[in-house]
């Protein structure tokens, strides 16, 4: 395993942590002043979310290079199904290649795949996880085309019902297997496969489809599953036994940190949060 006491040039941002991903939420700092305060600190990477980039993705992308810092991945597709997803298929490809097309233009190499919940009308995940594949294998020839690779990622079962009906790697492995590219993999993140006791099989089985590593804690209290997620070292999840796994796997890449914290972390000064990042990913990851 990476020993990351004295480096820490495999952290990566990912700009929710300040609040990005959220209108009015944060210090509202700029995709180029939150990359200056990630290369001051030596952070290798940084993810953005696409509602920060709007139509300048190509100079945000050209701004983080310049300063020395990676743009890792690209927050996210639209829910291909559910109760959250575009209204009809058309309208949920469409924003698909659309933000591959985002992906490409502020140079980032993996796109990450939030499925969406259970399709109206329909009760269990099956048909809602027949659709995603589906959905997914049309998009991929596209993603190919634009040199983006595209990342499932299951989220915590308990957002089945709207946010995600893929919940475990498993499903996620099970779908990658189904179509069978090289341009698809899965996304691991702490928050939403800590629990899993199944997760070191299915991390072996991923190998080097592993496309991201996503880093927090899973706070034994929790007051909000969605918007109170902990900062490394202040949960329940085995972050180090987990960051064995994933590189045991094969994963050598970034390890993007990713906290919805809309009481705590999204309150304090962007400063505080990016030197306590700098802090845990030394210390506990």
């Amino acid at each position: 395993m990476r020993d990351f006491t004295k480096d820490h040039s495999a952290l990566a941002l990912n700009t929710a942590t300040l609040g990005h991903n959220v209108d009015g939420a944060g210090a509202g700092w700029s995709p180029e002043r939150t990359i200056d305060a990630c290369a001051a600190r030596g952070y290798g990477g940084i993810v953005f979310w696409r509602r920060e980039l709007g139509a300048r993705a190509a100079a945000i992308g050209a701004h983080a290079r310049a300063a020395g810092v990676a743009v890792a991945g690209l927050c996210r597709t639209p829910f291909l199904v559910g109760p959250l997803a575009p209204v009809g298929a058309q309208a949920v490809m469409d924003d698909f290649r659309a933000s591959i097309d985002m992906a490409a233009e502020v140079g980032a190499p993996v796109l990450t795949i939030v499925v969406g919940g259970v399709e109206p009308g329909t009760k269990g995940v099956a048909r809602s996880l027949g659709l995603v594949a589906e959905r997914i294998a049309a998009a991929l020839d596209h993603a190919a085309a634009q040199g983006v690779r595209l990342a499932i990622e299951p989220l915590h079962p308990v957002y089945a019902g709207d946010r995600s009906c893929l919940t475990t790697l498993r499903d996620a492995l099970d779908i990658c297997d189904r179509i069978g590219s090289p341009h698809l993999g899965v996304a691991v993140d702490v928050y939403h496969v800590w629990w899993d006791t199944d997760l070191p099989a299915q991390l072996a089985r991923a190998g080097e489809r592993i496309l991201g590593y996503h880093l927090c804690d899973w706070l034994a209290g929790t007051r909000d599953v969605l918007l109170d997620r902990g900062m490394m070292g202040d949960g329940v999840a085995d972050l180090k036994g987990l960051r064995a796994a994933v590189e045991g796997a094969g994963y050598d890449g970034l390890c993007e940190v990713e906290i919805f914290s809309a009481d705590n972390w999204w309150k304090r000064d962007p400063d505080e949060v990016l030197d306590t990042i700098v802090t845990r990913f030394r210390t506990v990851c």
